[in-house]
């Protein structure tokens, strides 16, 4: 049983993971301007902040699955990381399917601290080699459920008693932007039954994710992600600002909150971000579908003439699990036969 959800209650200790200068690199498509990321650094690295997470939004080496490269260098990113962060510790996020090994013993040489390994929760037995070696090249390995809301909740103790106990922590990810306060609380719960120490990484499709990070908080989690300005992929994250400001207001006045707002806006004026399309963002937050497939469903939408709604309703009906590709391409079409007969007649 899980403890009665509390939403006035908060731990005597949570930690906030800034990733803006990570998960922020989608709002750019990847093309962040070096001066603007020196700045950034420089002045994330005075405030209270100890966590930050940089380079490709996908994960590091992510061009090596097709991803559009960033404008700046793996090495690059490590050389300003030493020399600009100097009271944080930095890290990266790592996929297995493209992210090397080999490449992160040679990161952790460079200065990183930390590593999160993101998967989703069904491929965790496939990959528990490379979290394996993950935590023996890197002291802080912490392993990232990706969708995690496409997983029951009930099921993630029998997924997760494989995984090392060596890893620093587990995340929780609403990966869909999907997930309510009570779900957040309810899977960070049952998480916490198998590790101590359990993250949380919201997108805010639904405009949930800083409250659904207090949830998560609320629940006993002790780590909790944010972007400036909750500039991330789509809709975007959870803010650092505003969690420091909650935490303020709740008594833990310890991120100077002040000046992560001053940042916020720097972020807002210096960065040309990418037009947000929010019909697809809410439709994706409460239907499960991922971002990642959004320009798929608008490019069958304008070849059959369909509306995004239809596909992605009938997208979620016909997945067994969570949405993918073939399910949205099975949908558009079974949609668009009726409407060929229809101009046929």
């Amino acid at each position: 049983m899980t403890a009665e959800y509390d939403p006035l209650l908060l731990p005597l200790t949570s930690e906030i993971l800034d990733t803006t200068l990570r998960d922020g690199s989608y709002a750019v498509d990847f093309q962040f301007d070096e001066n603007f990321v020196v700045e950034l650094m420089r002045r994330l690295d005075a405030t209270p902040i100890e966590k930050i997470e940089i380079a490709h939004g996908v994960g590091y080496e992510a061009e090596r699955a097709g991803n559009r490269p960033g404008s700046i260098p793996l090495h690059r990113w490590c050389e300003l990381a030493a020399t600009h962060l100097r009271s944080s510790t930095w890290g990266a996020f790592a996929q297995p399917s493209f992210s090397r090994l080999e490449t992160m013993s040679e990161l952790v040489a460079a200065g990183m601290t930390f590593v999160r390994v993101g998967m989703e929760a069904e491929k965790i037995e496939a990959n528990l080699g490379y979290l394996r070696r993950a935590t023996e090249i890197c002291g802080q390995v912490y392993l990232n459920l990706m969708k995690s809301s496409s997983t029951p909740y009930q099921a993630l103790p029998e997924l997760l008693k494989d995984v090392p106990r060596e890893v620093a922590g587990v995340y929780v990810v609403d990966s869909y932007g999907s997930m309510m306060p009570s779900d957040v609380h309810r899977y960070v719960s049952v998480v916490l039954r198998s590790f101590p120490v359990v993250g949380f990484h919201g997108h805010n499709n639904l405009g949930l994710a800083n409250a659904n990070s207090i949830a998560a908080l609320t629940a006993g989690a002790s780590i909790v992600d944010g972007t400036l300005h909750g500039f991330g992929r789509g809709s975007g994250n959870a803010e650092t600002e505003s969690l420091a400001g909650i935490l303020a207001v709740k008594g833990e006045d310890r991120y100077d909150y002040r000046e992560l707002s001053r940042m916020a806006e720097f972020c807002r004026e210096h960065l040309e971000v990418l037009p947000d399309n929010r019909n697809m963002q809410v439709l994706g937050g409460v239907l499960g579908v991922h971002s990642n497939y959004y320009q798929l469903v608008e490019d069958l939408c304008a070849q059959h003439r369909l509306d995004p709604a239809s596909v992605m309703e009938k997208a979620a009906d016909l997945a067994t699990r969570s949405v993918d590709g073939a399910d949205i391409r099975a949908a558009a079409e079974l949609l668009a036969v009726p409407a060929t007969v229809g101009a046929r007649a």
